[in-house]
């Protein structure tokens, strides 16, 4: 990840939505067209030296792309942290200039935490697209199994059976797709074997665990298992001292961790020693599965990042 070395003198918050961009740098306000030609206009004439916008089901990336033509830092910022720095002003309104705003507000405030956002390899953007498509269709096909077993669904149950056999090819030719990428694709294919070269971590939890998280191998390990939603969170106050719990980070990378954690609770896999010590030190067993899954993901990021493809 690439940070600002100096403050901007100039932030631009950018409310996106489909068709429009609402803008604002703290002194002025405008909105412009969603369009390509609109965000180079905006960008030649406001120069700013930093573009703070949020993730828009997609319709954000034609002005990051517009950024780093232009060679200027852009920052995506993570909804609920942005939400929450809106709320600490008591702001309760809501609406595009008021959240370009504060955006730009963020921007001025915050730009020494924030990750400036870099163009995705095209084969890793293609790998995200796969196994998020293959996320939802596996969670689709638990669903429908889910309604065919419930009481009366036999009256439906052709209907079901289709679906099920269509939701089934789709997952394999999405698993087919998948492999043909990693095949071309040299350092995909090398990373790959490097994650599975980890006894208890198969192909399909290495590839979902790259895709969703490219950074892996270039993080600090604090940083790794945070962003993997693995890091254990205080609850105290006062003299009060309540269980860490794991919070954050991305969802779809940790369950693809708890399968292999599960590996070595069951005894399997390199990591059940270190399972059975946690047990045996008396943790209770979920906390040593989440510690599992936190040990599991650190492991990785540093075989990534010294390029190590064998077990130890």
């Amino acid at each position: 990840m690439t940070f600002l070395h100096h403050a901007p003198v100039r932030c631009l918050g950018v409310d996106v939505a489909r068709d429009r961009l609402a803008v604002d740098d703290g002194i002025t306000a405008a909105t412009v067209a969603n369009s390509r030609a609109a965000i180079r206009s905006l960008l030649r004439t406001s120069r700013p030296d930093l573009v703070v916008c949020e993730p828009t089901g997609g319709y954000e990336l034609l002005l990051l792309e517009e950024c780093l033509r232009a060679g200027i830092a852009c920052h995506r910022a993570d909804t609920l942290r942005l939400k929450a720095f809106i709320r600490s002003f008591g702001t309760l309104g809501k609406s595009d200039a008021i959240d370009a705003a504060q955006m730009a507000a963020y921007g001025r405030e915050r730009w020494t935490k924030l990750p400036l956002w870099q163009a995705p390899d095209a084969d890793e953007k293609q790998m995200q697209a796969l196994v998020r498509r293959r996320a939802d269709l596996v969670a689709f096909k638990v669903a429908e199994q889910n309604r065919s077993r419930a009481p009366g669904a036999r009256a439906m149950a052709a209907s079901f059976r289709a679906m099920l056999a269509t939701i089934t090819r789709q997952i394999a030719a999405l698993e087919r797709a998948i492999a043909a990428l990693v095949a071309q694709n040299a350092g995909l294919r090398h990373r790959v074997a490097i994650c599975t070269g980890m006894n208890g971590i198969g192909t399909v939890s290495a590839v979902t665990i790259l895709a969703l998280m490219p950074e892996l191998g270039h993080l600090q390990r604090r940083q790794a298992a945070a962003l993997a939603g693995t890091a254990p969170h205080p609850n105290e106050s006062g003299t009060a001292r309540g269980r860490r719990r794991q919070r954050g980070g991305r969802p779809q990378v940790r369950t693809a961790l708890f399968m292999p954690a599960l590996r070595a609770a069951a005894g399997q896999g390199e990591f059940a020693a270190f399972y059975a010590r946690l047990i045996a030190n008396g943790k209770p067993p979920i906390l040593a599965i989440a510690a599992t899954m936190r040990k599991i993901i650190i492991t990785l990021n540093a075989r990534l990042r010294d390029n190590q493809n064998h077990q130890s």
